[in-house]
């Protein structure tokens, strides 16, 4: 029993020292840059030995990933949770309002990502890492969008749920390099919100804005209308003759 006891203190010591060595690492990486720090600064930022960064990982590449694993759960999780509200269906408006709402836009982070994407660059090792933790996200994210997909269509020009994730982690990247540069917050999230409303549904008017049970009945108007713009085309024939 007391061996229990020491084995729990340790293990919730070495918790607590890989913790404070991420939140170092993370904010030395903010102000320096991923490839300008030392293990040397990451121990002197946290207050551990370098024996206690070596008890925990191998490299900063090492350390770095699991960073970037902590915030792409998160971010896996907001997202997920945001589209999981709805229940079986996915109201696009509604669940397009809650991501923006709480997707994490820290400028932080998003120097730090950007500081390693260009290492990971410049070594192939490192990229095809980097890619798989990007492809946990889209898997999060195209799980929901699978499940919701068989109630709310997504538009066919994204070819199902995967293409799907990869368009709403691509619109991301996108509105995050803009951030980067102009620190607008407010208009990020403004202009990740149009991104995604366009993405998922089949054009600017979000799928399922304003409709409730009828939703379904209204789908068939695009067919109703066809003759209507062929009428055109009938008067002209008439003038001819």
């Amino acid at each position: 029993m007391v061996q229990d006891g020491t084995e729990r203190r340790v293990t919730r010591r070495r918790v607590q020292t890989r913790a404070r060595l991420l939140e170092a690492a993370f904010g030395v990486f903010a102000a320096k840059g991923f490839g300008r720090v030392s293990i040397e600064e990451v121990c002197e930022a946290a207050g551990y030995s370098r024996g206690a960064f070596y008890s925990n990982f191998a490299t900063l590449d090492e350390l770095f990933f699991a960073l970037y694993r902590d915030r792409a759960d998160l971010i896996a999780d907001q997202v997920a949770g945001a589209l999981a509200a709805d229940g079986p269906a996915l109201d696009v408006p509604a669940a397009v309002d809650r991501v923006t709402e709480l997707l994490l836009l820290d400028l932080d982070w998003l120097l730090v990502k950007t500081d390693f994407l260009v290492h990971a660059a410049r070594d192939a090792a490192v990229a095809a890492t980097l890619l798989e933790h990007r492809a946990r996200l889209r898997g999060a994210i195209a799980g929901r969008l699978a499940r919701a997909h068989r109630h709310t269509p997504l538009p066919a020009v994204l070819g199902g749920a995967e293409g799907a994730a990869h368009a709403v982690v691509a619109a991301y990247d996108g509105v995050t390099t803009q951030l980067l540069l102009d620190k607008d917050v407010d208009a990020a999230r403004a202009w990740l919100r149009q991104l995604l409303t366009a993405l998922l549904t089949d054009g600017g008017t979000p799928a399922g804005a304003g409709r409730g049970a009828g939703a379904a009945a209204d789908s068939t108007a695009p067919a109703e209308e066809i003759p209507a713009t062929e009428a055109p085309a009938e008067e002209h024939t008439a003038e001819e003759d």
